[in-house]
């Protein structure tokens, strides 16, 4: 990752299940100059049990006639399907990235080359799948949603234990979409200064605002899901930003890094020119006579500033001139 915010479109279930769909996001994300298109990995039966239900923004928008394990096993890609999307990923000039939801998930997209492990804010406190993830040495993206503040240093230790000490991490809030009463973006400055590692923000508000802001504020990594259509059947769509969308947010981070500038105030070259347009000089307020003295009554500030500044002013109250001056005109000493 460079120094510029790095900025991961996450595709993740999107797709739907289908291949093709799945590339045309990945043109998506490329067209709209994400860093990384990011999906989700995993087998259904090592991840969700049969009685487990769905959350409650899931049977919002995808009904309550089927369990969670029914409806992920939809959105299953096999793994010569992953291999042929990060091919087409690379193709394409975008960064392949795929979150892991099991051991073997993880091992298989170790063995592929990943180059940047996610990890979701569900498995922070997935001792097993921390251990593996941490044992490959690889960068690390952890998402915090739903964790206190000791739940993220447990997970952190757990990874370091095992060799890995590249880790960033997002604030984030799980709630699809997440009421902006509940964002609290301040506390991704928390974890920055508690824990010493760069910080991003992965977003799942309605809109562009937030993580703009959040770039303005000091993250380093965004993620944020876009969809093909928000009208699509599937638990993430709604919550997802639309190509269009997915394209001003990131035109929009682009032009905040480029406004936060550096940290020096200085003149700019763009506003140079306007130095003398918009700034004022000693000037004659009425006729004055050579011999006569300068005061408050015969001398005023007027633009533009191609003259004596008026910050010398005192300097010049008292003086005597030496020769008349009209109206407007500028005072010389």
């Amino acid at each position: 990752m460079s120094n510029a915010v790095f900025i991961i479109a996450e595709a993740g279930v999107n797709h739907n299940g289908d291949i093709q769909l799945a590339k045309e996001l990945i043109d998506v994300a490329a067209e709209s100059k994400a860093d990384a298109v990011k999906f989700q990995t995993f087998v259904g039966e090592l991840c969700i049990s049969e009685g487990a239900e769905k959350a409650k923004y899931q049977k919002e928008v995808t009904g309550n006639h089927e369990s969670q394990l029914e409806m992920i096993k939809r959105l299953e890609l096999s793994e010569n399907a992953f291999m042929e999307l990060k091919e087409y990923s690379e193709k394409k000039g975008i960064m392949f990235m795929s979150t892991p939801f099991d051991i073997p998930s993880a091992e298989f997209l170790h063995r592929i080359g990943l180059g940047i492990f996610k990890i979701p804010s569900g498995e922070i406190t997935n001792f097993p799948l921390l251990r593996k993830i941490g044992q490959f040495k690889k960068k690390i993206v952890m998402s915090t949603g739903m964790c206190n503040m000791n739940e993220i240093q447990s997970a952190m230790e757990v990874l370091r234990h095992e060799g890995t000490e590249d880790i960033s991490l997002l604030h984030c809030n799980t709630q699809y979409p997440t009421p902006m009463q509940d964002v609290n973006l301040n506390a991704m400055l928390t974890l920055r200064k508690e824990f010493k590692v760069p910080v991003g923000y992965s977003d799942h508000t309605c809109g562009i605002e937030v993580p703009i802001a959040a770039v303005a504020m000091g993250a380093s990594i965004i993620e944020k899901h876009f969809t093909l259509d928000k009208n699509m059947p599937g638990p993430d769509h709604q919550a997802s930003l639309e190509p269009g969308e997915l394209k001003s947010m990131i035109s929009g981070i682009r032009n905040i890094e480029k406004a936060l500038g550096s940290a020096m105030k200085t003149v700019t070259d763009s506003e140079r020119e306007n130095i003398e347009i918009a700034r004022k000089s000693i000037v004659a307020s009425e006729g004055i006579k050579k011999g006569e003295i300068f005061t408050e009554k015969n001398i005023t500030a007027k633009r533009p500033g191609t003259g004596v500044s008026p910050m010398r002013w005192e300097e010049v109250i008292g003086k005597i001139a030496d020769r008349d001056y009209c109206k407007d005109e500028m005072i010389q000493i």
